[in-house]
């Protein structure tokens, strides 16, 4: 199966949805800091993507030098905006930083919160990280603070700067938000200038990697020369003559003076470098001895090359000598150290050892230089080993390690972290308390890469929280995709042995109509994967074509087809189109393959869940009042959310009463989210129902049901509020109400004030058998409008309860004159209810009059 479309325009042409434009968003960015510079104009002859590229750099940099940070980057929107792709980076390895090279927009993560809202987010630590974007902490489990500001200007927002810290007591530094705000808002400037210029500001291409200043080391001095062999002339700067020893103005330009300053018995070395320079056109490294003002010699390199343009034979050399006393002596120094000694650059290659390194680690220098150590010795192929590195370098804090050498040793590692690398160092080492012997030899390392891994663990977390089956489609559609830069996506499951489309992103309305249920075992490629089990792969337009002769093709440049398999069983298909050529690397299509399995698997978790949902939705709605009564110059309407986590079943129910002239409200939420706590709450609902239809009080009412619960003994306690009216003189009513640990009732006056009623009340239902539930009797006008409700409305996690009752008082008071009670009932949901709601909400409005 294929979903390859036919229809004009180039690649990426379909619009994508607009940037995001959250009112006074860019008010964030702006007042962060005045520009700091001038907005970027066009300059003639310098591609727009090195001018943007330099106002980024400049920005990291900038970020670096003024907030202490050990390591900045900076994420752009992508052409299609369902991304962020990082575009610069610096201080951090590109390869730890790879399970975020791209970004879901729509995602949960920092960066795309942070582009989303316009807001900074700032993380202390680790467990900060943890309990706010446990996503983040998944791709990264390493402790330390983090920033993020977005980057916008006026109403536009280009991406994200970010940046990293060791972490500590004391979190992000508490001036370094200013001055990363202020650097997101000249690289905002300056990206407007561009993009004022007609000059794309989109990323493209590899990020960026930005080097940062060299650590203060020993001083290597280099001085310049230009050499006429024919005539002996030298001419050379004022480096060069320093180097030799000469004082200002003592130099005269010739050779001879030069050969002078040579210790005696390097001057054979010091002609045989300049006519092998001559004869093979260049010397690199040729070291020689130069007499100090105190006679003693010191050693210089010269590297020298014959230029290309002199036409007077090879009698001309160019070149530089270097000043290497001080490394010299350094490395002399560590070379005489018992223990091993190296370094590891950012992204972990080995860039010195010593010889003790060598004997320690049983390996020739020229096999580890220049390579990562797990990937050449057997014994470090563990992922603990690169984990061990990483976690060194992302908290910037020293750490240390035991490793098995076979067939005998054991090593201590310890590693030194900074902005630039690593120092490490190793000595032998007594075996751990009950360690087993080494083996005496170990296969040649296989491994997947750890930056692989967690990039796999990071979107696969973005599924485990997927509970149904509109909520896996959306993961994968929203953070899936645009991770591996894709465009199209389409999710198919399998029914009666033909593939049935659940879901699909990015496809012309229609375009799959024709492969709606496509038998399994059909010559397409969608079908063929799940046959096989295999994934199919396609990186260009060609490959597709001629594995499939005549199928339709679209503007996609490639494909990958992903069987969706659990527990042996075939699931369905998941197909991913991308909107130019690409190769897929060994890691890609290890982790799209790895991908599928978890889709599948939280496919077949989630139509579990559906299936169950649709049965205890079933229940829950036959418990609840299939309408409410009509009652003159009464109006009553409720509304019912349930739970956004776990089978969305709970006990908060509603009910009105008619007796006589008396209108009884009821609502009550029973503990927990289960079929016992809806079988609780149906009983409860019964049993106020027929207490209350029998003309009982409330607060015998409310009595009568407690002792009813206790006896049912359920395990459960539950609340309630119970609100009995009775007509008055004219239209008004008289309330009695009586509340068993439930929210209080809030209650609009006809002159638009309002106030929540926290009348007296008793404990909860199914505590203790002797409760009293006093009755508090007031008068309602008409006009007024009394609100019922359970704690899931005015529930949040970030403020105080009585704020959220407050914030229902206030919202109430707000609504507008002759408000329709079903305008107000929706307004009230969408003002007060929580985002991030896990409770039930029951609401039941009552106006008079």
């Amino acid at each position: 199966m294929h979903h390859p479309h036919a229809t004009g325009g180039a690649p990426g042409a379909r619009p994508g949805p607009d940037r995001p434009r959250e009112p006074g968003a860019d008010a964030e960015v702006r007042r962060a800091g005045p520009r700091a510079g001038p907005r970027a104009g066009p300059e003639k002859g310098r591609p727009a993507e090195y001018r943007r590229d330099e106002l980024i750099a400049h920005a990291v940099r900038r970020v670096l030098r003024s907030t202490g940070a050990y390591g900045a980057m900076v994420h752009l929107q992508s052409p299609d905006r369902r991304s962020l792709v990082l575009r610069t980076i610096a201080g951090v390895p590109l390869s730890v930083m790879s399970p975020f090279r791209r970004v879901a927009a729509a995602g949960p993560l920092p960066v795309a919160v942070c582009f989303r809202t316009g807001h900074e987010i700032l993380l202390a630590d680790t467990e900060d990280t943890m309990r706010r974007f446990p996503q983040l902490a998944v791709g990264l489990p390493y402790d330390f603070a983090s920033a993020f500001v977005p980057v916008g200007h006026g109403h536009e927002r280009y991406g994200v700067l970010s940046a990293l810290w060791p972490a500590s007591d004391d979190g992000v530094p508490e001036s370094s938000g200013a001055q990363l705000a202020a650097a997101a808002a000249e690289l905002a400037d300056g990206l407007a200038g561009l993009e004022e210029a007609g000059q794309t500001v989109e990323p493209g291409g590899e990020a960026a990697v930005v080097e940062l200043p060299s650590p203060s080391v020993p001083t290597t001095r280099v001085g310049l020369f230009d050499w006429n062999l024919a005539t002996g002339a030298l001419s050379a700067d004022a480096q060069f003559q320093e180097i030799f020893g000469f004082e200002p103005g003592e130099f005269d330009g010739t050779v001879a003076a030069l050969n002078r300053r040579v210790a005696p018995g390097d001057l054979p070395e010091f002609r045989a470098a300049a006519r092998t320079a001559l004869e093979q056109g260049e010397v690199l490294s040729a070291r020689v001895r130069v007499l100090g003002p105190d006679g003693l010699p010191y050693p210089v390199e010269l590297w020298a090359r014959v230029p290309a343009a002199i036409s007077d034979g090879r009698t001309h050399l160019v070149g530089a000598v270097l000043d290497v006393r001080s490394l010299t002596a350094a490395a002399a120094a560590v070379e005489r150290l018992r223990e091993g000694v190296f370094s590891l650059d950012l992204d972990g290659r080995i860039g010195y050892a010593n010889s003790a390194t060598e004997l320690l680690l049983q390996t020739r220098r020229e096999d580890l230089i220049g390579h990562h150590p797990w990937d050449v010795l057997p014994w470090l192929a563990d992922p603990f080993y690169e984990h061990r590195y990483r976690a060194a370098l992302l908290s910037q804090r020293p750490t240390v390690f035991l490793a098995a050498r076979p067939p005998t040793g054991w090593l201590a590692f310890s590693l030194y972290p900074d902005a630039h690398g690593v120092t490490g160092r190793v000595v032998a080492a007594e075996p751990p308390a009950g360690a087993a012997e080494p083996p005496a030899t170990l296969p040649p390392p296989t491994r997947a890469g750890l930056g692989g891994t967690h990039h796999l663990l990071q979107l696969a977390s973005a599924l485990t929280e997927a509970v149904t089956v509109r909520d896996v489609c959306r993961a994968v559609a929203e953070e899936i995709l645009p991770a591996f830069g894709g465009q199209e996506l389409a999710i198919y499951t399998v029914r009666d042995q033909r593939l049935q489309l659940v879901s699909q992103t990015g496809y012309p309305d229609g375009f799959l109509d024709g492969f709606e249920g496509t038998p399994t075992d059909a010559r397409v490629p969608g079908a063929e994967a799940l046959s096989t089990g295999t994934p199919i792969f396609f990186e260009s337009v060609g490959q597709l074509a001629t594995a499939y002769p005549g199928l339709a093709l679209d503007e996609m440049g490639a494909w990958a087809f992903l069987p969706l398999i659990a527990s042996g069983r075939p699931v369905g298909s998941c197909i991913l189109g991308f909107d130019h050529p690409r190769p897929f690397t060994v890691e890609e299509r290890g982790l799209l393959t790895a991908l599928g399995g978890f889709i599948a698997q939280a496919l077949e978790r989630a139509r579990l869940y559906d299936a169950e949902f649709a049965v205890a939705r079933g229940l829950q709605q036959a418990l609840l009042p299939h309408r409410l009564p009509e009652v003159p110059g009464i109006r009553i309407t409720a509304r019912y959310l349930p739970g956004t986590q776990g089978m969305e079943i709970g006990g908060d129910w509603y009910d009105a009463i008619v007796t006589d002239g008396d209108v009884t409200l009821v609502i009550g939420d029973v503990e927990g989210h289960s079929v016992g706590a809806a079988a609780t709450m149906g009983q409860l609902r019964s049993a106020v129902r027929a207490f209350a239809t029998g003309g009982e009080p409330p607060d015998q009412v409310l009595a009568r049901t407690n002792r009813l619960l206790l006896d049912l003994d359920p395990g459960l306690l539950a609340s309630c509020c119970l609100v009995r009216l009775t007509p008055a003189d004219g239209t008004a009513r008289i309330a009695r109400i009586a509340r068993a640990g439930h929210m209080p009732p809030v209650l609009r006056h006809p002159d638009g004030r309002a106030e929540a009623l926290y009348v007296e009340g008793g404990p909860l239902l199914g505590v203790d058998e002797r409760a009293d539930y006093p009755v508090t009797e007031l008068r309602l006008r008409p006009g007024a409008v009394l609100a019922l409700y359970t704690d899931g409305l005015v529930e949040d996690p970030a403020v105080a309860i009585d704020q959220g009752v407050d914030r229902l008082r206030a919202a109430l008071a707000r609504g507008p004159a002759g408000e329709a009670l079903e305008e107000a009932a929706e307004r009230l949901l969408d003002e007060v209810g929580s985002t991030r709601r896990v409770d039930d909400v029951a609401l039941l409005l009552t106006a008079f009059g």
